[in-house]
């Protein structure tokens, strides 16, 4: 079989836990916000993997494949400097990590198996926020989860709102801080909290 090609990216985001009857802002006028789209609906399911003993947990790094929505496949996600970077390969029609996607993580792992620990089943309404030049600045998200817990059983449904920045966001990083910044005073004003996990699995799991 062909190596599979993969890319990486910067994942700058912040994440908010917010009641059911939550309603969105308008963000328009928010730092460089001119435009606010219109939402997009995407049912997206992720499967997370790790050892018996998670051990990429350990080390800040989730293993996924997710079907559904515009990044379908298998993510790699791990610490960066600034927010995270993701890995994507491309999907595949079963759910056995590729060998691309171990030999990435060997270093962590070596030969230890990789199983399923968590699913997330997520509908997910997503909002793209443009400046005046029609530049994508970041994407808002309505997330409506229920999770599994493989290694227990034990099943959660919350709902979040997620912040996360896109190709045109500001080059530099305190302008991004800005712009973050100012975009959650705003969803604080609309009832926002902010998360108390850094990420789904870690909510799933109850780490």
């Amino acid at each position: 079989m062909p190596d599979q090609k993969h890319h990486s990216q910067v994942e700058i985001e912040r994440k908010y836990d917010v009641e059911a009857d939550a309603r969105h802002p308008q963000l328009v006028g928010v730092g460089a916000v001119a435009v606010q789209g219109e939402p997009v609906r995407h049912e997206l399911v992720a499967t997370y993997f790790d050892t018996a003993d998670l051990t990429l947990a350990q080390h800040r790094t989730a293993l996924r494949v997710r079907r559904g929505g515009h990044d379908a496949g298998w993510h790699i996600k791990e610490p960066a400097e600034e927010g995270r970077t993701e890995l994507h390969w491309p999907l595949t029609d079963d759910d056995e990590p590729p060998a691309e996607v171990r030999e990435h993580l060997r270093p962590l792992i070596g030969d230890q198996s990789l199983v399923p620990i968590a699913r997330v089943t997520n509908q997910r309404d997503s909002v793209v926020l443009q400046d005046a030049a029609g530049f994508d600045l970041a994407e808002l998200t309505d997330d409506h989860v229920r999770s599994e817990n493989l290694r227990s059983g034990g099943t959660q449904e919350w709902r979040e709102w997620e912040v996360e920045l896109l190709a045109g966001a500001p080059d530099k990083r305190d302008r991004r801080e800005a712009l973050l910044d100012a975009i959650e005073e705003r969803l604080r004003d609309a009832g926002a909290r902010p998360s108390e996990s850094s990420s789904k699995l870690q909510r799933a799991l109850g780490l």
